[in-house]
């Protein structure tokens, strides 16, 4: 195969929604679809079933929430599928915006109960700003929730985007019978009594709404209220045009319930047909095209310890250009050195396989022991700087100690872990002993201390600090950095990449600097 044709093959897509809509479900039924898992694990079952395959954290599986994105890779219909599930929690936005980064497509998913929530506002922003094109499924519609015709006037209202059904529901939370597919013309029954790990759904294929075939299958009251909402659909919303979906103006909306495998089929599918194959990728100096032979990507993503047993450490990186062979070398832009990749991986979730190669599009992990960091780039030789990825000054900050002194030593490094990965900030005072940890939500104190406790064996306590906020400081004149590091001593740190941090100890004193 050429290297077209392979990147020709490529869908990289994140699957983005507020807390609760049943991203997390959705995720694991697409896998089961693709063949990827023989049985989800659904987020709400019993005993060994109860973890979804994608969290795969000790503190995702007690909590039942996704606190890290993790990146799956699967096959289906000769399409070779980069899935990233990304965490909903708002506290955990920081790792969600910069995956955006490294997708071409994304798919949102809502509750049909509430709509456009908070969250999903805010991911959809980060989309725009780079015209990510997305697919919308409106879930949980074996549930009582609101109108579909509320629905999509609340998307095209909120989100200032044009929608076009390629379903249509019939019926809702008890009396949902199914939906009909206006792409294709076929109604697609939901089997009441179906398995929760097959495909649970009847498809007949239909001449148009006028088919006889719909009476004998649907109640008639049901038949009446499709063909009237069809009608009022074809004539309210615009007909879905590929072009304006690429560019991120028009999202085509599927409806289903993915905890019982319903309208799932038809999302893959859509993903197959109607999403973007790689896209260009902006650099400080040049625009990056898919096809170039040469390669080059970035990292978004840095995880420790995905495997206990091992104290590893994986950069994700996203290919941008040419076909990476294992065991090439690449330059790494920021040091300017060498680094060969004997050992690259391709994941479904905490479990991995040796990367013989990967083109433009593909997520690999690059195993390593800190010389990565999240924002770098490797290229063959040329200088490039991936721009977009986002990093964040943090909102909340507090002290760290570990509760048995013995181990304060191993806290310092526990803490440089978790910050290599972007997780949270970690400040080292110049006077005092204490540790100063910095997040964008209050839940990540939490998440921080469950995984040190479980993956260093460190119980440790988060305490109030004196200080309110960080700065990062640099000066090209070192007179004047000297200076200003001497008048500012007790409030001067170094994060966890050696570089001058002020921390400021409320609004007044950060403004007076």
């Amino acid at each position: 195969m050429t290297l077209q044709e392979e990147i020709t093959r490529r869908r990289t897509f994140a699957v983005i929604a507020h807390p609760d809509a049943g991203k997390t479900t959705l995720t694991e039924k697409l896998l089961l679809f693709g063949g990827a898992i023989q049985q989800a694990g659904a987020v709400k079952a019993r005993g060994e079933n109860r973890h979804a395959r994608s969290d795969w954290m000790k503190v995702e599986q007690e909590r039942g929430i996704s606190v890290a994105s993790s990146v799956m890779n699967f096959e289906y219909e000769n399409i070779t599928f980069n899935l990233l599930d990304t965490p909903g929690h708002e506290d955990f936005s920081e790792d969600t915006y910069r995956v955006l980064t490294a997708v071409d497509s994304a798919v949102m998913v809502l509750d049909s109960a509430k709509g456009i929530e908070t969250q999903t506002k805010k991911l959809f922003e980060v989309c725009r700003l780079r015209n990510v094109p997305i697919i919308t499924f409106i879930n949980k519609l074996d549930r009582e929730g609101l109108d579909p015709f509320c629905l999509l006037d609340d998307i095209e209202k909120t989100l200032a985007l044009d929608v076009t059904p390629a379903s249509w529901p019939i019926g809702m939370g008890k009396d949902f019978l199914g939906c009909y597919d206006l792409l294709n013309d076929q109604l697609i029954l939901m089997n009441k009594t179906g398995s929760k790990t097959l495909i649970n759904s009847t498809i007949e294929t239909c001449k148009g709404l006028d088919d006889p075939k719909l009476d004998a299958l649907l109640p008639a009251h049901a038949v009446a209220k499709l063909r009237e909402d069809v009608t009022m659909v074809r004539e309210l919303c615009p007909a879905f045009d590929k072009e304006l979906y690429l560019a991120g103006a028009l999202t085509p909306v599927f409806f289903g319930s993915a905890i019982n495998n319903f309208g799932v089929k038809e999302v893959l599918e859509g993903l197959h047909n109607l999403a973007p194959t790689p896209r260009e990728q902006p650099a400080a100096e040049r625009t990056v095209s898919p096809s170039e032979n040469k390669v080059t990507g970035f990292v978004f993503k840095i995880q420790a310890n995905m495997d206990p047993k091992h104290r590893d450490r994986i950069a994700f990186m996203r290919i941008c250009s040419g076909h990476f062979k294992r065991g090439m070398t690449l330059n790494q832009v920021r040091t300017g050195k060498g680094l060969k990749v004997p050992t690259p991986v391709m994941f479904l979730a905490q479990e991995r396989e040796l990367a013989e190669d990967a083109y433009a599009g593909d997520i690999i992990g690059i195993p390593n022991h800190g010389q990565l960091r999240i924002g770098d780039t490797l290229t063959e030789g040329e200088k490039l700087h991936f721009t977009g990825i986002p990093s964040f000054a943090p909102e909340l900050l507090k002290s760290v100690r570990a509760l048995d002194p013995l181990k304060s030593k191993h806290l310092g490094n526990a803490l440089q872990q978790i910050a290599e990965e972007g997780g949270a900030s970690v400040f080292k005072p110049i006077v005092g002993a204490e540790w100063i940890v910095g997040v964008v939500g209050a839940l990540q104190f939490e998440v921080m201390a469950d995984r040190i406790r479980t993956e260093f064996n460190i119980p440790v306590a988060f305490e109030p600090t004196q200080y309110y906020t960080a700065r990062w400081v640099e000066c090209d004149d070192k007179n004047i950095m000297k200076k200003f590091l001497d008048a500012n001593q007790i409030s001067i740190a170094e994060d966890h990449d050696g570089a001058t941090v002020f921390l400021a100890r409320n609004a007044w004193h950060l403004n007076k600097v």
